[in-house]
């Protein structure tokens, strides 16, 4: 086997591969070995046709086809390993000679992993701020959870501010009935925003059966592309209003989730607020942390496979958000009125801040012989265990070869940042 090497932009390198006709005589074996398995060559049994017989009945061609994917695995594999390249990814594959009795000959263009030179970690610093919860913050929860159990009695008379209606809606731009703009029992809560601005100052002084037409103008920023910055005619009819009845903040109140009294429910507000006050100042860390990282480091060019993975999975996990509130993903690109492609691009920014975070830190990692022993997997793995113990997907998943390494990489991702919070830190 000969090569030869090219560099190529992007952290890419090309590989034009030859491989010797008695190089690849033992492939041509094992592949006649694998066709005459599943084809019947009259007067032998599946796989004991000798070589010349499947070559004379299938033809030489054929049989170099089937042996095609072993030459340019192990070739390939080869050429990495004398050039001593770090890849990633899958590398793209052109025949570019494939003839009995001849040279084959492939071309092979791979990405490499970015020369990484950290920067000068004890020069960076990172200030934390104390992670505190007021009472403000406290009754403000409280109020919501009062919320959630409102008693919603219909009333007569007139709406109020403070009121629920459900209304009959029409949208119209131009005369024309907008697409996805017809709503029946929509219900307006009127003290709370509406995802149309300025629909609920419309609906307040308005009795049952009522109807009402006026024009709005949506802002340029609106969400929905369709209508931002443009002016919408309504017309709504009142089908009922509602009085919000809500209860008082009590020791029953605080029975009614589950705690004996309301020192109790504060009490447990606070804690759980507290909890997530300091999650996401630790999350504030990390980021800055990690910026500052990336500032002060030499990385080379990003190769595009890299940031493709990133985007898919930026995507994925988009989509993952839109199906917890109940949105299809296809629902959320129409009113957007964009496409997959259009949102990977919007993720282009923020795919190469990802790629380059996770890149230092799997520098750091190297440099300092921070990684996941295998007692860490174990207990990782227990800890799953005990918190899906009925769930047969999970425990199925966790005999997974891939599963195990990506807990890996979680745990040393988790030994990094601990590593670099000591190194960094500030009070």
């Amino acid at each position: 086997m000969k090569y030869v090497s090219k560099q190529l932009p992007a952290s890419q390198v090309e590989l034009v591969i030859t491989v010797e006709p008695d190089n690849y005589q033992t492939d041509l074996q094992k592949a006649a070995v694998r066709l005459s398995n599943r084809a019947a060559i009259k007067g032998f049994r599946p796989g004991k046709a000798p070589y010349e017989m499947v070559k004379r009945e299938l033809g030489e061609i054929r049989i170099i086809e089937e042996a095609m994917q072993s030459i340019v695995q192990k070739n390939f594999l080869e050429a990495v390993k004398q050039e001593k390249l770090n890849t990633i990814g899958l590398p793209q594959i052109t025949i570019e000679k494939m003839a009995p009795g001849n040279d084959f000959i492939f071309k092979a263009i791979c990405a490499l992993m970015p020369n990484i030179k950290l920067g000068d970690i004890s020069q960076i610093k990172v200030k934390t701020k104390p992670a505190q919860v007021d009472d403000k913050k406290v009754s403000e929860v409280m109020e919501n959870l009062r919320k959630m159990q409102t008693k919603e009695v219909i009333k007569t008379g007139k709406s109020k501010i403070d009121d629920k209606v459900t209304i009959n809606m029409e949208m119209f731009v131009n005369k024309v009935p907008v697409e996805g703009g017809q709503a029946k029992n929509h219900g307006v809560y009127l003290s709370e925003k509406h995802y149309i601005p300025g629909l609920n100052e419309q609906l307040i002084g308005l009795g049952k059966d009522e109807t009402k037409e006026f024009s709005l103008k949506f802002p340029a920023e609106h969400y929905q592309k369709h209508l931002a910055g443009k002016t919408v005619d309504f017309k709504i009819k009142i089908n009922e209003v509602y009085e919000l009845q809500y209860p008082e903040l009590t020791d029953e109140f605080a029975k009614s989730l589950g705690l004996e009294n309301m020192d109790k429910l504060k009490a447990t507000l606070q804690t759980n607020l507290q909890k997530e006050a300091q999650t996401k100042e630790d999350q504030r860390v990390e980021i800055e942390i990690f910026d500052k990282l990336i500032e002060s480091s030499a990385i080379s060019e990003i190769p595009e496979v890299l940031l493709k993975s990133e985007k898919q999975k930026m995507f994925h996990e988009l989509k993952h958000q839109l199906e917890k509130q109940g949105i299809e993903i296809d629902k959320y690109l129409a009113d957007l009125k964009k496409t997959q492609e259009d949102i990977y691009k919007d993720f282009s920014e923020q795919a190469s801040k990802r790629v380059k975070a996770s890149l230092v830190s799997r520098q750091v990692a190297l440099n300092n012989n921070l990684k996941a022993e295998d007692k860490d997997i174990e207990k990782e793995v227990e800890l799953i265990k005990k918190t899906y113990p009925n769930d047969k997907t999970v425990l199925e998943n966790l005999k997974h070869q891939e599963v195990l390494e990506t807990l890996a990489v979680a745990i040393q991702n988790r030994k990094v940042i601990q590593w670099l919070k000591d190194k960094i830190l500030t009070a």
